[in-house]
Order: C-alpha cells, then structure tokens, then sequence
C-alpha cells in the first residue's frame, strides 16, 4: 500500500460555467494552476464530442502550459485518437460517452467491446501515453482491461456515492465491497488502479482507504465547493481528508 495517495483535479466544470456565457472567463488552464498549488497531482479534462465544457484550445493550453501530468478523459472515437495522438498527453482515460447524458454513466463494458479498445489502447500505447479505463468494479471487466493491454483501471465510485448520499448504508456497504474486490483483482493482474466520479468530502476517505488504489480524480463536488469556499480551500481540504483516511489505513495494518 502506497504510503501517498495521489489526486487529479478534474476542470471540466470550469469551462462549463465560461462557457455558459461565452467569453474566456472563468479560464479553467488559471484553474488548473490553481489546482496544483493548492496539492493537486495531476489534472484531468474531459474532451466531449460535443465540446459541452472543456474545448480543444483548452487541451493544447493545458498540455503547453501546465507542468503535471495532464490526464485527458475522452470516448473512444478516431476524433479524438488523432487528438491524443497530437497532444500527447501524460495519460488518456477511455470513457464510455452518450451525447444526451448529463455526466458520464457507468463504465466501459470493457468485456463487450475488447475489439474496438485494443487498437485504440495499442496505438495510444504505442505514443508513449498511460491508457486507462474507466470502469465498473466489476472483475469481468478488470480482467478485460488487463486483456485490452491498458496499464490502469479507473474504478467508476459513483455507485457507493449515490448509496450514501441516499443514506442507504447496506447498497453503500454492498458497493464498497465491490471496489475493494476489484481493485485487488486489478492489483493481482498488474494493473494501477484509480477512482473518480461522484467522490466528495463525505465519500473520500473509503477510497482513500482501499490499500491499492493510487490516484483519485475528482472534479464536480470540488468545483462546486470553490463557490462557497474558494478552489485552494475545497482542494486542500480534500487533500488533508485523503491524506487523513490513508494514514489511519496504515496505521491500521501496522498495529
């Protein structure tokens, strides 16, 4: 178990709020600089289809001008390999993507769609690019994963928060189990694993507490947050609860 847990920044919702009214401000490449002195790792953009938030002047700033790695979140479509491919970003996670949906919804059926992400994987790979893959915990499609050649997984938390937020301890209880089982999975089968989606102040700290899991990425709850506290706040925070969570975890396995 890693004594540091990482975290990536997600600065989509940034850009949402710009470009709500056009215009370049609030700039999300000054919140991205925000982000890493406040602790962040790493920052990650989601590069949609419809380019709903972050656009693809966006991604050439943050790849030009940010100095940690960039994780750039996108579907797997020739569209965006060329932009991967062109930018070479420190990562890629494949996400599963649907032009009417609010926010990502579940993960990659890796499993189902092995033929598809394998050239997508090898030539990303090929680059010199971490690929990962967002998905359920699920083993099947951990082991697919692994299968597709990608070296991460990216466990898809929005399960066990929504359990929370609803108060229904035995589906939270339930879906927490799940990503522990995965994410040991993943570790047996070599894989680095992270988590995201839905992971706030409340959730944090029983991922960060999963011994195999290395990063965490998140980005709404902490957007969201900087309205009423101020980004370096929500972020710092977030970073002294993760720190907290993993340390009681050591603490923990050493007695």
């Amino acid at each position: 178990m890693p004594d540091y847990l990482r975290l990536g920044v997600n600065i989509d919702h940034v850009a949402t709020i710009r470009n709500a009214r056009g215009g370049g401000h609030p700039d999300p490449v000054r919140a991205a600089r925000l982000a890493v002195a406040a602790g962040a790792d790493g920052i990650t953009a989601h590069l949609r289809e419809d380019r709903r938030h972050i656009s693809d002047d966006d991604i050439v700033r943050l790849t030009r001008d940010i100095d940690v790695p960039i994780n750039l979140e996108c579907a797997a479509t020739p569209e965006m390999l060329e932009i991967a491919l062109r930018h070479r970003p420190h990562a890629v996670c494949l996400v599963p993507e649907k032009r009417e949906e609010k926010t990502t919804e579940g993960g990659l059926d890796v499993a189902g769609q092995g033929n598809i992400l394998s050239p997508f994987v090898r030539q990303l790979a090929g680059a010199g690019i971490r690929v990962s893959l967002f998905i359920n915990p699920d083993q099947r499609q951990v082991e697919a994963a692994q299968q597709v050649g990608a070296a991460v997984i990216e466990l898809h938390a929005g399960g066990y928060c929504e359990a929370v937020i609803a108060g229904d301890q035995k589906s939270a209880a339930a879906e927490l189990a799940q990503h522990h089982a995965a994410a040991a999975a993943a570790e047996a089968l070599g894989l680095e694993v992270h988590a995201g989606h839905g992971i706030s102040f409340d959730t944090v700290a029983a991922f960060a507490a999963i011994p195999q899991i290395v990063e965490l990425n998140i980005g709404h709850f902490l957007i969201g947050e900087a309205i009423f506290s101020g980004l370096d706040s929500a972020i710092r925070r977030m970073r002294g609860l993760m720190d907290q969570a993993r340390a009681e975890r050591l603490g923990a396995r050493g007695a």
